[in-house]
């Protein structure tokens, strides 16, 4: 159960950045490959990486540690090619960070992406991140195909439950809220086992709590996660 003060107001849906510094980052088995290859004093094997990860596993904020620890410049994806004769120039940062790079797969992206990775070979460090390896993307041009695919691939596995559960904690905790052990034990096995899932369901059930002023419990969360239900027709684990 929780206790605080509820505000007269119902709650607004403000956006919100998500906290990306290493100590936000929560080290589990799932992650370890990727976190100990990321911070390796040698740098990025060859200069390249491609960090792989499923949705909310993630690899965009072990992207950001990694480029605050290294001084790398965070390049958007959507304005990749537009950028890149920036990117290319005297002066230009020589480490880079390219977040869902697989976007670029199929688009004149690639061209620009075979440029990028020649410009820094040998001089340089880029990292880019991927739901899945440089293979699968559905590439077109074959020396990006084969530059990309003898590239590192660190990789983070679906949170395992110990880590679902520091995170959901820790996602409360942020909202000021102290919720008890029982709450944690009791949306482990009813909830999407990803970190963007944990995300969406801690602020759903917090929304909640605000709206009706009513602390946070398993019986507020159980109300939450029903509306899933009602939403797809598929029935509660148990």
């Amino acid at each position: 159960m929780t206790d605080r003060k509820f505000p007269e107001q119902l709650p607004l849906a403000l956006p919100s950045d998500a906290a990306m510094g290493r100590e936000d980052f929560l080290e589990a088995p799932s992650n370890a490959q990727a976190v100990a290859a990321l911070d390796d004093p040698r740098g990025l094997p060859a200069g390249l990486s491609v960090l792989v990860g499923p949705t909310g596993s993630g690899k965009t904020h072990l992207a950001h540690v990694w480029a605050r620890r290294v001084g790398a410049h965070w390049q958007p994806v959507q304005t990749f090619r537009a950028d890149l004769p920036a990117l290319l120039a005297p002066g230009a940062p020589l480490k880079v960070v390219i977040d869902d790079a697989a976007t670029l797969a199929g688009t004149g992206g690639e061209e620009a992406l075979f440029h990028l990775i020649n410009h820094l070979r040998g001089r340089g460090e880029l990292l880019l991140t991927a739901p899945v390896p440089a293979r699968d993307w559905g590439l077109a041009l074959p020396d990006l195909y084969s530059r990309l695919s003898a590239a590192a691939h660190p990789a983070l596995a679906e949170p395992d439950e110990a880590l679902l559960a520091a995170v959901l904690v820790k996602l409360f905790t942020d909202r000021q809220l102290q919720v008890d052990p029982g709450l944690i034990d009791f949306l482990l096995p009813r909830m999407e086992r990803s970190l963007a899932a944990a995300g969406e369901l801690v602020a759903r059930i917090d929304h909640r709590a605000l709206q009706l002023k009513r602390p946070v419990t398993v019986r507020l969360a159980s109300e939450v996660l029903a509306e899933d239900l009602d939403n797809d027709g598929r029935p509660e684990a148990s």
